[in-house]
């Protein structure tokens, strides 16, 4: 995102917890406190922000030791945001780009591409905690006329992808044989890129204010077109062996994974029309360069 702002000549300042920024073109402000208690007090002298894009949080993951996860993820992902929504609106902001997840929507898409209109359902904390930032953002906005934008990125990938996506990577890496050559469920994903190309659009357009987007790649894929198009890239062709869908998640069942593989077995698509037409966005970048690029970046770190 700060590397796409930069690029086209925004003035970025980078506030991160931890680590080396390490952008030349972009300043850093480090804050390490925990979901970014006590900003308003370390704000710099001088920065006055137009703009403020969100991307931090507590991300969803598969097997959460927290003693409470909702009070976690509500802790980071809902009082976090709203810190820096509020401190950055106090020092001149007049809009904030909210980087929430389809996850605050659905896990599924129930055979219809989910748009931005459709009701609400998070089934997990980390997509409730989503949930409830987007409405406390907008009750934030009414109260002092900071403009929000909220977009819900299905699951992103390129260059520095993790989780599921990673250990994906790993199995056709290994040449696994995977028993998902019979799932033709289709998922949108956005490649990382892309993404920060519709936050940009999101950051400067006019029209953008106060509006809700759902952001996903031109084209979706079944998971058994993604393994194999992540094979060709990564010259490991995927051994996908044609099980079943119904036995797949009876094996869910059996072995504590019936989420997961619910998720993998289960459409999840999402309409994303809204931001092209209003914004005339269009995805800079085709799905295969982006898995293109993710293999290139997966090939020389592994």
């Amino acid at each position: 995102m700060c590397a796409t702002l930069a690029r086209h000549g925004h003035d970025v300042t980078a506030l991160v917890r931890r680590g080396d920024f390490g952008m030349d073109a972009v300043r850093e402000w480090r804050h390490e406190t925990a979901d970014f208690e006590g900003l308003p007090q370390a704000w710099p002298d001088g920065l006055s922000p137009d703009c403020v894009v969100h991307l931090a949080a507590r991300v969803h993951v598969m097997h959460d030791d927290a003693p409470d996860p909702q009070a976690a993820f509500y802790a980071t992902n809902v009082e976090g945001t709203l810190r820096v929504a509020r401190a950055a609106q106090a020092r001149g902001a007049r809009r904030i780009v909210f980087v929430s997840s389809i996850k605050a929507v659905a896990e599924v898409d129930g055979g219809i591409p989910l748009a931005e209109s459709v009701r609400p359902a998070p089934r997990d904390p980390y997509g409730r905690s989503k949930r409830a930032a987007e409405e406390a953002l907008w009750r934030l906005g009414e109260e002092t006329g900071l403009e929000v934008v909220v977009v819900r990125p299905p699951l992103v990938y390129g260059p520095g992808v993790g989780a599921n996506f990673l250990q994906m990577m790993n199995a056709l890496s290994r040449g696994m044989p995977l028993p998902l050559g019979s799932v033709n469920a289709r998922r949108s994903l956005v490649y990382n890129e892309n993404l920060a190309d519709a936050l940009m659009h999101c950051v400067t357009d006019p029209r953008a204010a106060n509006s809700c987007f759902h952001v996903a790649d031109a084209n979706d894929l079944s998971v058994a077109e993604l393994l194999r198009g992540l094979g060709r890239h990564l010259a490991k062709p995927a051994r996908l062996i044609p099980v079943p869908t119904g036995l797949l998640r009876a094996a869910g069942v059996l072995t504590g994974r019936a989420a997961q593989l619910e998720r993998l077995t289960s459409s999840l698509q999402v309409d994303a029309s809204l931001i092209r037409e209003r914004l005339d966005w269009q995805p800079p970048f085709a799905v295969e360069e982006g898995l293109e690029a993710t293999a290139r970046w997966y090939r020389a770190t592994h």
